[in-house]
């Protein structure tokens, strides 16, 4: 039986496996497709641990991720302008070889029993689909394999643009191609990614390169950077803020279901009633009194009650956040301000301890360790934990609050209200995941806020 890591929508996953059905082992690799082919799991036995598994699904996701970077960045297979390129046609070999070295080289340290602790960094077509900065290192890949001198007079304007590259150190993006430092073309109708689209991608290739070194290829730059190494360099620096921010994530995270009820408790203010009450109105559990409840609102804000409660508050808030990082910044707030403070829990008694309520209580601690971790953040915003992200915060909420001092405050209000109401209706769901997408992905960027834990004795 053969599989085929070709086709679009091939997807390879780690799995556990075990006897009848059940899941103990984590040791095997799962690929799955949108197509017919039923998923397929491939169990890797390694009495050492998972490193024999975790290094398999490199190699099968290398694969994968080689083919997906063809399609996505690659000129199609009936594409006559990968003529008109010199060394274009060649394209496809050259992304393979890349994937290929890659995976030997994986395999080499294999051998030599010197490993990282998660081989997939070492494979870079799948390590960049999920790194930071990623898809302009792919772009930048993409430009070195298929881009090449232009064999054919395209356009006037064109091949003046090919000028300007080669006598410059800039990076030229024209109305239709990509030029790379050395003048190598990578043609417009190769461009099918989203991803050359969006605002890291523009401002990339619209920024002129470093004018320093002397270019001898599109690959070697004398004292300088190629546009490859350049994407390198701000990917690798990304990756290295997330994962120290990832670093702090895992250090809020404490064992044990009473230590992390216990910083629940110290984080969480007694609003739950309230907010579970507010979520029934808002989904419009019991009809009658989101009714009543929208009602009573709009009454009030139509008569102006409220006109400047709530930008005051952000005032308030905002300017409560810069003190306190300008004191913080002065040395005035102490090392210990900011962190949370729990007791010690005594042992507890593991004979009481069976599978299913292990499993149960599991369940619950990892709730309890992620809402902790929510928590964290928000104490690092607002108390300065993270001083960039505490002005970028303190900023929006100042502008927030401009603008409601502007716009009359009842319409504001309103709409906000009419959004909150609105927003698990059809015809606004797709709008809203893609804002919230958004969301997410700025807030995985803000860091846990140190906590401190306290002998009870004490």
């Amino acid at each position: 039986m053969r599989l085929d890591l070709t086709k679009d929508g091939v997807r390879v996953d780690k799995a556990k496996v075990g006897p009848f059905g059940s899941i103990l082992f984590d040791s095997a690799v799962s690929v799955s497709s949108n197509s017919e082919m039923k998923t397929w799991v491939l169990e890797f036995v390694d009495l050492g641990g998972e490193m024999r598994r975790d290094v398999w699904y490199a190699f099968i996701s290398e694969v994968v991720a080689s083919h997906q970077f063809i399609r996505e960045y690659g000129p199609e297979d009936d594409d006559e302008s990968c003529f008109h390129v010199y060394g274009a046609h060649k394209g496809k070999e050259r992304a393979m070889a890349n994937a290929t070295n890659s995976i030997a080289r994986l395999q080499a340290l294999q051998f030599l029993k010197k490993l990282l602790d998660d081989p997939i960094k070492l494979v870079p077509f799948s390590f960049l689909q999920n790194a930071p900065y990623g898809d302009v290192v792919r772009q930048t890949l993409a430009v070195n394999i298929w881009g090449g001198p232009l064999m054919t007079n395209l356009l006037l304007e064109e091949n003046q643009a090919v000028q300007i590259a080669r006598s410059s150190d800039e990076v030229y993006e024209g109305g239709h191609h990509i030029f790379d430092i050395d003048g190598s073309v990578y043609l417009r109708n190769w461009m099918r990614s989203p991803s050359w689209n969006t605002s890291t991608s523009i401002s990339f290739w619209k920024n002129p390169s470093m004018k320093e070194g002397v270019i001898l290829s599109k690959n070697l730059v004398v004292a300088g950077m190629s546009l490859v190494e350049r994407a390198a360099e701000t990917c690798n620096q990304r990756y290295q803020v997330a994962e120290k921010t990832q670093a702090t994530i895992d250090s809020a995270m404490i064992k044990g279901i009473p230590s992390n009820i216990d910083l629940f408790k110290e984080l969480l203010l007694p609003v739950t009633i309230i907010a579970k009450t507010f979520e029934k109105l808002r989904r419009w559990e019991q009809p009658h009194l989101s009714i009543s409840f929208l009602a009573v609102a709009y009454t009030i804000i139509f008569r102006n009650l409220l006109s400047f409660v709530f930008p005051t508050t952000l005032l308030m808030v905002a300017a409560g956040m810069l003190t306190l990082k300008g004191l913080k910044e002065q040395g005035r707030l102490g090392r210990s301000f900011g962190k949370v403070t729990i007791c010690d829990q005594p042992p507890s008694n593991t004979i009481q301890k069976i599978m299913a309520v292990k499993d149960a209580m599991r369940d619950v601690e990892n709730f309890l360790q992620n809402l902790n971790v929510s928590l964290l953040k928000i104490r690092t915003i607002v108390l300065a934990g993270q001083t960039q992200i505490t002005t970028e915060v303190a900023l929006v909420l100042l502008s927030s609050a401009i603008i409601l001092l502007i716009v009359p405050f009842k319409y504001v209000l309103s709409g906000l209200i009419f959004d909150l109401f609105t927003r698990e209706l059809q015809f606004r769901q797709q709008t809203v995941k893609r804002f919230m997408k958004f969301l997410r992905e700025r807030w995985d960027s803000v860091p846990a806020s140190p906590k401190w834990n306290e002998n009870g004795d004490s």
